[in-house]
């Protein structure tokens, strides 16, 4: 970074670190114990797909990479903004092995050059009184935030804070409030 880039307040993107998404598994621990949020077994990748044949192939091998398992099958969906989620399920005591398989996707994508492709992962979690959450990892800020989605596409912020203040330690969390955003009706929340 030049001193151009200093004086008129441009940074360098942070580079993202997919090993930071293990963090999740430790994060779990803390967080059932502080709020009593557990593991949903449920998990996403979104992503812009591309177009043409190649986006096509690595897509098809990340699917039968997550399928050779002996566990459910991954679900692809497309939303209403174009981005394509891909979901995978595990029992919710294997939150590792489902961390790992969110890894493995946002990893493949990444090696095969579409990693400005990527916009997030979650893992979802679910209150004592059956209220969702989800731990969403924002692959271009390499950064974690809370969503708490409300009925009537309202959340609860003050979840969301208290969830920072728990797990605060466990994983690097976004700093700029406003970059919290909601993933209504995303797979596996």
């Amino acid at each position: 970074m030049g001193f151009l880039d200093t004086l008129l307040g441009r940074s360098k993107p942070v580079k993202p670190d997919l090993d930071q998404l293990f963090g999740l598994s430790t994060a779990a621990i803390t967080l059932e114990a502080a709020t009593g949020f557990k593991p949903t077994g449920l998990g996403s990748v979104c992503f812009r797909a591309a177009e043409g044949g190649a986006f096509a192939r690595l897509q098809a091998d990340v699917q039968e990479l997550l399928d050779a398992d002996e566990g459910p099958k991954v679900e692809i969906s497309n939303d209403s903004y174009g981005y394509t989620w891909l979901l995978a399920t595990h029992p919710p005591e294997e939150l590792p092995d489902l961390v790992t398989d969110l890894h493995a996707v946002n990893s493949t994508l990444e090696s095969g050059g579409f990693g400005p492709h990527l916009l997030c992962s979650l893992a979802g979690f679910r209150g004592p009184d059956g209220q969702r959450l989800a731990l969403v990892y924002l692959y271009k800020r390499g950064t974690f935030y809370p969503f708490a989605p409300l009925p009537g596409d309202k959340r609860d912020n003050a979840l969301e804070l208290q969830v920072r203040g728990a797990v605060g330690a466990d994983l690097p969390f976004e700093a700029d409030l406003g970059r919290w955003f909601p993933v209504w009706g995303a797979p596996g929340l």
